[in-house]
């Protein structure tokens, strides 16, 4: 009986528990797959071992990796998910919509050593769970609504090396920050105030911006001291002077009810708003802000509410046509009510932005230069809105008549890829990352693809930056598409614009192929950061496709890629398989193109394989290693042999 017990004793000394360990990992995960909502996760849940997944990397059968990055995940990371990988040494769960506070048995996982959560939705003050996480080296929160003070006990991480905190709304002073490896730290954007501690003084103001904190290299609060005590005649005089405000404010309102009553059946203006040659004080210089709510009186003629009524009596049509997918929940009256900004005059007309009473917000296109008729508009217009997908921005509605066509369509808030990818080049951008641009080429490559699907003779016409639209979370919806065949050859885009295949004659008249090309065009736009018109273009006398090329030829420079991108040096082989792909689509000759079914096929390959090897592309990537060192990767030559002229 004792040489059983001595046996059994033995057995469990020596045999190792490594099988139970990982289908504990496997079940850690399983939860948070069910915890969080989005995209699927794309793992075989029949394989045995977790260590196969996308974003799963296993070392001596423990899950130590997990990376899901903008994988669209979305709810709330309960306890007993990722605080059950207690063998894990990289989290990085970063551009997605997860939400609420950090588990709090994340300090569970004692061998993290990099945590990756920018671009999220995680609010409440920081968890004290990762203060105890003693062997973290990299801590990235930036881009979340976290709030409360920066605790103290960021000091118990005498390890960290980086500390992103930017872009919540941590509010309170920095506290004395003694940690001897930090060499990245940024709280800009937030709401911290007082002044920046002597430790942490070298680092860079950028570090700081958006805070009205002193001390460092700021000058802001010099002197401070002495502007804190005013005098009893300057407090009396803020007194009287806010008395006075407040009395012209209420003679200003009372004036202004007053002409809204008496007003309320004025002309409503939606012709296209010219540009002001002068600005007159104290009113709005902006011309899109100017509206066909009537505040332009006849200086601007155009529709008023007695044409519109007139070409009722006599139109075919006499409403705003709603189609089936969108509910009818305003009228045409409603709409000549709102208030409106110009959005920009396109190839086909001018796009407003209109705010109705009831609070809804829709973009309403004014086409010009239609030259077919009614019914010939009508049908295909009708087809036009037949068409749904959630890459392709819904048209809710239309109005005809013999003067007007008006569009009516869902508003994207984040405006145009044009616009974001080269509008505020200067101070205080938000760098457009690799995740978000290969995430709005696939979009907008679903969107093309689905056009092109509908029927051989089906395409876009007009594929370009400025109508790549985006939501919120950035996803592309394409515009405009259809509206080709509704306006004269004088609205149709020029070749010069630089989207336009070689071979098209007539914009009206573009092939699948053709629209291949523009989209290639987009993607080296995306890439490289060059608007097709871009000077240095117009100066060499090349176009963009053309350029790419010349450069990709000579040798790898790092100049074809947009210096946005040059930071993310894990990356650089999807960056360059995208590279490729935009001059396929770009080739001179129409059947050297790819379709948009391969070219959508290959955006999803390059991003699931992207999404497995993932590394994070911060630009000193960590190594796991003990000693914390840091590592980059060089891309000068990597697959240059493949980037050839056709």
């Amino acid at each position: 009986m004792a040489s059983h017990l001595l046996s059994l004793f033995l057995f469990l000394v020596f045999i190792p528990p490594g099988k139970p360990d990982l289908a504990s990992d496997k079940t850690a995960l399983l939860a948070l797959r069910s915890a969080v909502g989005g995209r699927s996760l794309l793992w075989n849940l029949t394989q045995p071992t977790p260590c196969t997944w996308q974003g799963v990397h296993c070392e001596d059968n423990r899950v130590t990796v997990l990376r899901l990055p903008g994988a669209k995940l979305y709810g709330q990371i309960p306890a007993g998910t990722v605080g059950n990988l207690t063998h894990l040494r990289t989290l990085s769960l970063r551009l997605n919509a997860l939400s609420g506070q950090l588990p709090p048995d994340l300090a569970s996982c004692t061998d993290l050593r990099n945590l990756y959560l920018q671009g999220n939705l995680f609010s409440g003050e920081i968890s004290a769970s990762l203060f105890r996480l003693h062997n973290l080296i990299r801590l990235n929160l930036a881009e979340n609504n976290f709030s409360g003070e920066i605790s103290s006990s960021f000091n118990n991480l005498t390890r960290l090396r980086t500390l992103y905190l930017e872009n919540n709304y941590l509010s309170g002073s920095i506290p004395e920050l003694k940690l001897s490896n930090l060499k990245q730290f940024n709280v800009s954007f937030n709401r911290l105030s007082g002044w920046i501690p002597s430790s942490l003084g070298a680092m860079p103001l950028n570090s700081f911006e958006g805070n009205p904190l002193c001390g460092g290299l700021l000058e802001s609060c010099i002197n401070g001291e002495k502007k804190k005590k005013l005098s009893g005649g300057a407090i009396a005089g803020i007194v009287v002077g806010s008395v006075v405000g407040f009395l012209v404010i209420l003679i200003i309102l009372c004036i202004w009810c007053r002409k809204k009553s008496n007003g309320k059946t004025g002309s409503i203006d939606i012709s296209p708003v010219k540009q002001p040659e002068l600005e007159i004080p104290g009113e709005k210089s902006k011309s899109m802000e100017r509206g066909w709510n009537g505040s332009s009186g006849n200086e601007y003629p155009g529709l008023s509410a007695g044409t519109v009524n007139e070409e009722i009596n006599n139109s075919g049509i006499k409403r705003l046509v709603f189609f089936r997918k969108a509910p009818r929940v305003f009228d045409l009256e409603d709409l000549l009510r709102a208030s409106a900004e110009v959005l920009g005059k396109g190839t086909f007309g001018t796009a407003y932005k209109a705010v109705l009473e009831a609070g809804a917000v829709v973009a309403v296109k004014r086409l010009k230069d239609v030259i077919i008729s009614e019914r010939e508009f009508r049908e295909k217009i009708e087809a036009v809105g037949a068409m749904d997908h959630e890459n392709l921005v819904s048209l809710r509605a239309y109005y005809y008549s013999k003067d007007e066509k008006l569009l009516v369509y869902d508003y994207m808030p984040m405006g145009s890829l044009s616009a974001l990818l080269h509008g505020n080049r200067g101070a205080g951008r938000t760098p457009l990352n690799w995740e978000t641009r290969s995430s709005i080429a696939l979009g907008a490559a679903r969107g093309i693809q689905y056009l092109h699907l509908q029927g051989p003779s089906v395409s876009h016409g007009n594929i370009k930056s400025s109508n790549i639209l985006l939501t919120k979370s950035c996803d592309a919806r394409i515009s405009d598409f259809g509206l080709a065949h509704l306006v004269g050859p004088t609205s149709t885009p020029n070749r010069i614009a630089g989207y336009r295949a070689p071979e098209v004659t007539d914009a009206r008249r573009v092939s699948q192929k053709a629209d291949v090309y523009s989209f290639g065009v987009l993607l080296l736009e995306l890439l490289t950061g060059k608007a097709p018109t871009h000077a240095l273009l117009n100066e060499e006398g090349i176009d963009l496709p053309r350029w790419v090329q010349s450069v990709v030829q000579g040798e790898w420079a790092t100049e074809v890629f947009d210096i946005e991108l040059l930071r993310y040096q894990n990356v650089e082989e999807e960056m360059v398989q995208l590279l490729q792909l935009g001059i396929d689509c770009a080739a001179q000759y129409p059947d050297k193109r790819p379709s948009m079914s391969e070219v959508t096929r290959r955006i999803e390959e390059l991003r699931i394989s992207g999404l497995r090897q993932e590394q994070d592309l911060q630009p000193d990537l960590v190594d796991d290693a003990d000693d914390g060192s840091s590592r980059r990767i060089n891309y000068i030559g990597v697959g240059a042999p493949s980037l050839l002229m056709d």
